[in-house]
């Protein structure tokens, strides 16, 4: 017998037989595809510093943290300094601190920019020979020098080549003073070390105090100046000088390693035994009206209101420490001392403690 198809089943199989459609090519059906799928978002390109494999570099990550954390205390520092001093709003952050060449630090001056050389000296160990340079666009430099001579509160903007008078290269100095004096706070937490302005070079692109291969720290610092203007300061650290100062540093560290806290205690005792401290006496204190001390004369006498015979407190520093008699010594006024003024309060507190009681009862 043959199989009865269902209403249902007749539907299904009629309307498959109208969705069929006649097989495509190959090549259509690829064109298709192609056509339907969407396109793939590209990846995105990360831009990576170049790396001259011809010269490597001379300092390692730990080292350039270290100086990164030492400009970024030093950008806060003259963040306060110039909205105190000339008050004028700023923010000053570190933009990028990287090793470099030197070419690549002069090669960014115009002919008519004033660069400072500044003398790094370091206590005990003499100045170093080669200066550290710093350059600060002249539009922040005419903005400071315009709030010295009273101007508004106006951000003042010049041109890149800008060129200074002499007049204004002589109020640049007294303006990068103020910069040059906050290094040392910057350095503070690491070394102790001093900067001084050696010269102020008009001409930075002739300055030949490195060679142009040699190996350097360039520090961006980015100013915004009352939201108004972005000016830049940019400073050069030759390699010389941070090898020095990393060697002192490093050195530090290594004798902080060798020791423990407890081998440090005799040495610290020993530190403090030979302290020299102010030992003060008193006799007695007394209040006076300023009337009654204008009217003072020689041979006057101040009642102290305490007997002739009475002790004299010894201070050390401001604390009270032992009370004795005031008397002579080779000539001299002298207190012997007799007691320790924390024995005399713990014998008090005693004498209150075991202070008989007495009881009263019927018998």
């Amino acid at each position: 017998m043959a199989d009865v198809l269902s209403q249902s089943q007749i539907d299904a199989l009629l309307k498959s037989m109208q969705n069929s459609e006649p097989e495509q090519e190959p090549e259509v059906v690829e064109q298709k595809q192609a056509q339907t799928q969407k396109p793939k978002p590209e990846a995105d390109e990360r831009k990576y510093s170049r790396y001259d494999f011809y010269s490597p570099r001379k300092f390692t990550k730990e080292k350039m943290k270290i100086l990164t954390s030492v400009f970024e205390n030093y950008a806060r520092i003259i963040t306060s300094q110039v909205n105190g001093i000339f008050r004028v709003m700023t923010d000053i952050t570190v933009m990028e601190v990287q090793e470099r060449r030197y070419y690549e630090y002069v090669n960014a001056f115009h002919e008519n920019d004033c660069m400072t050389l500044i003398d790094a000296t370091v206590v005990d160990r003499g100045k170093n020979n080669v200066p550290l340079m710093m350059y600060v666009t002249p539009g922040l430099v005419i903005t400071l020098i315009n709030r010295m001579l009273g101007g508004g509160e106006e951000v003042m903007k010049v041109e890149p080549e800008y060129r200074y008078s002499d007049v204004e290269v002589a109020l640049y100095r007294r303006v990068v003073e103020y910069f040059t004096a906050a290094l040392k706070d910057g350095f503070s937490n690491y070394i102790n070390i001093l900067f001084q302005i050696q010269r102020i070079e008009e001409n930075p692109s002739m300055v030949q105090e490195l060679g142009l291969d040699e190996t350097v720290a360039i520090i961006h610092l980015n100013v915004d100046v009352s939201g108004l203007a972005v000016e830049k300061i940019r400073i050069c650290m030759p390699g010389t000088l941070l090898e020095f100062i990393f060697s002192m540093i490093d050195s530090r560290k290594h004798i902080a390693r060798g020791f423990a806290y407890e081998d440090n205690k005799d040495i610290i005792m020993d530190n403090i035994r030979y302290t020299q401290l102010p030992v003060t006496g008193q006799l007695g204190t007394v209040e006076l009206d300023l009337k009654d001390i204008y009217h003072l004369k020689v041979g006057d006498i101040i009642d102290l209101n305490k007997p002739k015979n009475s002790s004299v407190k010894l201070y050390v520093g401001r604390q009270p420490w032992f009370t004795g008699q005031m008397g002579v010594y080779k000539k001299n006024v002298a207190v012997r001392i007799e007691e320790r003024t924390y024995e005399s309060e713990e014998s008090e507190e005693n004498a209150e403690e075991f202070e008989p009681a007495y009881a009263s009862g019927e018998g």
